[in-house]
């Protein structure tokens, strides 16, 4: 059972695996998405396709009857569930003998719910990983059956860590069903209640950069939401068209470790110098753009992309929009 991409990877690595047969796969109904706004299937259920698994169902509700007459058919040991989006109630995690096992991107019990990883990014992790547990009622509260780590790169992006944990995880996976198929799993690890933190489902809004916090937060930030949701701000209205509301998306920025004389006075968002070439020893860092002011000191914003444009990085959005160094603020609203 899955949707995302990562659930695609962890069904490629079970399929990779001799002993292990794949009797069906569950995601979720096609959605619209594009300009035409056609019905689109979610990346888990277009591999399946292109593997040629023809036991594919995607019901709206997997606890309904009838979802569970079709998955009570194919007579699974166990069911896998990766990022599936769906929660399962008791009659269908009673259904397989194996019991249903979920792989998680965090190190349970930190970082249980919808975002763990960018919540590991976000609050400075040096290290996060992959559980494998066997799923319960709660909320990824179940006991461990195995895990692997993964470290934490002081430039990884959300979107890159997540990558790399659907790859960990789809091996951890794997693993974990061939050692229940034979009988050599470990025995399971209740989790500590009181050591769980709850990483919460991210709406767009949540993207918006407040820049009144410190430098090292918001850095976290920008990378933590890459790609999704994104962190934004907006242009001084000077800058914005007619229907448009000057939103820019951050998605890299480099925290400026030399603070120039009269920029501690400034206003968080003012923008305090423009960084049209690299200076790397004058910055500590190796790209361009807008260097704005944070709570307590400065972050070049190094990638962005406006609304209505392109990706760019920060030189080419500079020579676009003619920022005023000390006068110009880019805003929360």
């Amino acid at each position: 059972m899955g949707s995302s991409a990562a659930s695609a990877t962890c069904l490629r690595a079970i399929m990779r695996e001799p002993k292990l047969e794949v009797v069906g796969v569950v995601t979720q109904p096609d959605r619209p998405a594009g300009r035409g706004k056609a019905l689109t299937p979610c990346p888990c259920k277009a591999f399946a396709i292109s593997k040629g698994i023809a036991s594919i169902i995607a019901p709206e509700n997997v606890n309904s009857p009838q979802a569970m007459s079709q998955i009570y058919a194919w007579r699974p040991d166990a069911i896998a569930v990766v990022a599936y989006g769906q929660f399962l109630k008791a009659p269908l995690l009673e259904l397989p003998r194996f019991g249903c096992i979920n792989c998680h991107f965090s190190l349970l019990p930190k970082y249980r719910g919808a975002s763990p990883v960018v919540a590991a990014i976000a609050a400075g992790e040096k290290l996060t990983g992959v559980t494998v547990m066997r799923m319960g009622i709660g909320m990824d509260d179940g006991p461990v059956l195995t895990q692997s780590y993964e470290p934490i790169y002081s430039d990884a992006t959300g979107g890159q860590l997540m990558d790399d944990l659907a790859t960990t995880g789809g091996v951890t996976l794997a693993r974990a069903l061939v050692m229940m198929c034979d009988g050599t799993l470990p025995p399971e690890v209740p989790q500590n209640d009181d050591d769980a933190t709850f990483a919460r489902k991210l709406k767009k809004t949540d993207g918006l950069i407040d820049w009144s916090a410190p430098v090292l937060e918001t850095e976290r930030k920008v990378r933590a939401f890459n790609p999704w949701p994104g962190c934004y701000t907006f242009l001084p209205a000077r800058f914005r068209k007619k229907g448009s509301t000057g939103r820019v998306v951050v998605s890299r920025a480099e925290i400026v470790k030399k603070m120039e004389r009269g920029w501690a006075d400034a206003a968080p968002g003012t923008v305090l110098e423009l960084r049209l070439t690299a200076q790397k020893e004058k910055f500590g860092g190796s790209g361009t753009g807008p260097v704005v002011k944070c709570g307590d000191t400065a972050l070049m914003l190094t990638e962005l992309k406006p609304e209505g444009g392109s990706l760019m990085d920060g030189a080419a959005f500079l020579r676009g929009r003619q920022l005023v160094p000390g006068e110009d603020r880019l805003l929360m609203e």
